[in-house]
């Protein structure tokens, strides 16, 4: 089985060291190569780039800098060469005939192009390289995007791509999608499209560049940068580039002039505004002014900036209202006959589609590449075939013939032999339409999916909140539903339940979901409401059932893994500490930040914290705790939150035997083998009470010694410093000499004492507010 012990990137410019940065953020020891000097500069640059290529800072050390001319013979020692130079078919052939004259068995070497065609890229090498050879399309950056488009030359070998496949997949994360050698692949021909026609049917409508925004961003269920601050982050010399591309190299005259570069794109480029990176395009910051007036938008028609408004229709705030993306589009096309608004949404929609399916074969073998490149390339909710299916294809087609809109080939097609939707369900199992017929939808055995869990009828129960689902191999899963999975009475209440199935009937617990983020907290309204009536005995009811959930997860007889993924933060954090192991995604943000509402964590955070504190002291051979407690106070005083799952470990919450997968889609799936390998080797029922080794009121003493060194020196409030002691208090165990032991149920007691006294204070009610209503902390 082919595998990458060694790769190399030819090509430092920021695209190119961040691939470097991803292979090494794999484990995957990386040559970066480029003309003299400019490969250690890209590696300098990565330890500066924010937010940060790397998962560690660490793994940049696996990245080592070479130059071309000197360094080429050591590609022979590589298992994969990327190629990551500019969009010129010139200098990628330079590059490419270097790589042939070293090229050995077994190599594979692809190409980063955004579009330019991998047979007239490998028209230079020789039979045997082009049979390793490939495109391999990060999108950027690396990191943080999913999508990586594989495409095939004509002569690469069916293994070569496979094993590419595997390997992007499985190690480095990716959602990868085959494409055709076509213009520009899959994502960027229809992406870049759908913003040519909202640019038309901008200038159609006369519109504004924020009606566009208003209208284009989660109403269609796109992403919050809807079309033009996604254009400025792309870059507006870019985009021309990649409508170029097509334009130049399709023979349809049509749809080459469907690509024509916008008028006012090139009139922006003219000018050197090209978006985010040279400081304004669309949208551009006005540093002489404050707040929202920071922000000014470009009035195209007058190519003025002022600074941006509210846009405010009928139409719009009614579809808002909707329940759903696809309730939201739906309220849109109800009124798109009478609202301008509407029917602009309406006509921008229904291009996509109708392009996508008229692509269907040309770029891609079938739906679900295209579904899924969109989603994870241009973050759109539903793929455009998905979306076909969620508005209903017969429903669509009526409206597209009402007005006299062609209707794309394959949607016809498939009609007339009878069929209507793209997917259909049979047997809780997921089919796509393909020549004619409905073909099974791949499922991996390395993947569990708890939706589709669900709809096999594998749910055991239902709670307000949370349910318990069956996993296969006697294992369950506790899966958080609540709005924005914050933890409240439900998940609570759901939790002690799920204790006791699992002990009675199971093998094992995992803790984990799908939902946009693992966990954002505790419900904080729901504390504020209670605090502002001043409800003490109802908020240490709510408390008391917080930390006695939590301690039913961590006295369960059977193993018990967390699988956090993305925001995990307060609640979120003390609903995993319980488990006897973690597996991090590894874009998992994990922090206790409950000092930034003016709190501390009383889930059994605190309590945790003194444990592992103790542990890593005895780990060390010394008694004394202070050392590894400090550690800890100041991750959650400062409320810092990881970067990353590897990044957990910097802050001081990973423990001996948690882990990171990075290919997200297995999360849950390694969590189950990781119970039943816990079962399998004998699990150790934990005890019920636990004595803790605590440092007293010297390491408090000492701790609270920072904290007024930082008042000092202005970095914090009077009531930080309120809160910072509170946290050391219990971190410490009180008033009590070094050393001490004392009961779990001590420290839970003090964690509850000080949370209702913080809960109190007006400052930290305000601080509470603020969040509620910006999401952003108050310092006060």
């Amino acid at each position: 089985m082919w595998n990458v012990r060694k790769a190399a990137v030819i090509g430092a410019g920021v695209m190119g060291s961040a691939i470097a940065a991803h292979l090494a953020n794999a484990g995957v020891p990386c040559l970066l190569l480029d003309l003299e000097g400019l490969a250690a500069k890209g590696i300098v640059r990565l330890k500066e780039t924010k937010p940060s290529p790397l998962y560690d800072p660490s793994f940049v050390t696996r990245i080592k800098a070479g130059e071309l001319d000197r360094d080429l013979g050591l590609l022979s020692e590589c298992d994969w060469v990327i190629e990551a130079v500019s969009e010129k078919l010139d200098v990628k052939h330079s590059v490419w005939s270097r790589i042939d004259s070293v090229w050995k068995p077994g190599m594979i070497v692809s190409s980063n192009t955004s579009g330019l065609s991998i047979n007239e890229i490998t028209s230079v090498c020789s039979e045997a390289c082009r049979r390793n050879a490939m495109v391999t399309h990060f999108f950027n950056p690396p990191r943080y995007m999913k999508l990586l488009e594989i495409v095939p030359c004509r002569d690469t070998d069916a293994q070569a791509v496979a094993d590419v496949e595997r390997f992007c997949r499985d190690r480095l994360g990716k959602g990868v999608v085959m494409a055709k050698d076509t213009p520009n692949f899959i994502a960027n021909r229809i992406g870049t499209y759908a913003m040519l026609v909202t640019l038309q049917a901008m200038e159609k409508h006369g519109l504004s560049v924020e009606e566009v925004d208003a209208v284009t961003g989660p109403l269609l269920g796109r992403p919050n940068s809807a079309t033009f601050r996604t254009l400025d982050l792309v870059g507006l010399d870019t985009f021309l580039h990649v409508c170029r591309n097509v334009r130049e190299n399709i023979e349809d005259p049509v749809e080459a002039a469907a690509f024509a570069a916008p008028a006012i794109v090139e009139d922006l480029v003219s000018k050197g505004w090209l978006g985010e990176k040279s400081g304004g395009g669309f949208y551009r910051k006005d540093d002489s002014a404050r707040g929202k007036d920071r922000i000014q938008v470009l009035d195209p028609y007058t190519m003025t900036y002022s600074p941006r408004s509210k846009i405010t229709s009928p139409a719009l705030e009614a579809a808002k209202m909707a329940k759903g993306t696809m309730g939201k589009i739906q309220a849109l096309l109800e009124v798109a006959d009478d609202n301008r608004l509407a029917a602009f949404a309406r006509e921008v929609m229904e291009a996509a589609l109708c392009y996508s399916a008229d692509k269907l074969g040309e770029i891609a073998d079938n739906a679900i590449q295209i579904d899924q490149a969109m989603k994870w390339g241009f973050n759109w909710e539903k793929g455009p075939f998905e979306t076909w299916d969620a508005l209903g294809v017969t429903e669509t087609v009526a409206r597209l013939d009402a007005r006299g809109v062609a209707v794309p080939a394959p949607v016809a097609a498939m009609l007339d032999k009878g069929s209507t939707s793209f997917y259909t369900r049979k047997a809780g199992s997921l089919f796509h339409y393909l020549r004619g017929e409905y073909k099974a939808v791949e499922e991996r055995p390395d993947e569990l999916s708890l939706r589709k869990l669900r709809e096999r009828g594998k749910t055991i129960f239902v709670g307000d909140g949370a349910s318990l689902i069956d996993l296969g191999d006697e294992v369950a899963c506790l899966e958080f539903h609540s709005p924005h999975n914050a933890i409240g009475p439900g998940i609570l209440s759901a939790i002690r339940q799920a204790s006791e199935e699992v002990d009675r009937n199971w093998r094992g617990l995992v803790i984990a979901n799908e939902g946009r983020n693992f966990c954002v907290g505790a419900n904080l309204m729901l504390l504020l409401m209670e605090a502002e009536n001043g409800e003490w005995e109802e908020i240490d009811l709510i408390i008391r059932e917080f930390q006695m959930s939590m301690k039913s997860l961590r006295i369960l007889p059977r193993p018990v893994v967390a699988a956090p993924h993305r925001m995990t933060l307060g609640g979120g954090v003390e609903a995993c500490l319980p488990a006897d192991r973690i597996i991090f995604a590894a874009e998992t943000y994990f922090g206790l930040v409950e000092t930034g509402v003016g709190l501390i964590p009383a889930g059994g955070g605190c309590l945790a914290a003194a444990v592992m504190a103790q542990e890593r002291a005895g780990a060390a051979g010394i008694e004394d705790v202070t050392s590894p407690i400090s550690q800890l106070f100041e991750t959650i005083a400062m409320a810092k939150v990881s970067e990353s799952g590897y990044d957990a470990k910097r802050l001081g919450y990973w423990r001996e035997g948690d882990t990171v997968v990075i290919y997200e889609e297995a999360r849950i799936a390694e969590a189950k083998r990781t119970v039943l390998e816990l079962d399998r080797r004998g699990y150790t029922v934990p005890p019920v009470n636990r004595q803790v080794t605590v440092g007293g009121r010297e390491a408090a003493t000492l701790l609270k010694l920072g904290v007024s060194s930082m008042r000092r020196s202005g970095y914090i409030s009077d009531h930080d410093v309120r809160i910072a002691g509170k946290l050391a208090d219990v971190l410490t165990g009180g008033d009590v000499p070094a050393g001490t032991v004392v009961s779990e149920e001590y420290l839970l007691d003090m964690e509850r004492a000080a949370f209702l006294s913080l809960c109190g204070e007006p400052l930290t009610q305000a601080r509470m507010r603020q969040m509620l209503a910006t999401g952003k902390p108050l310092r006060n």
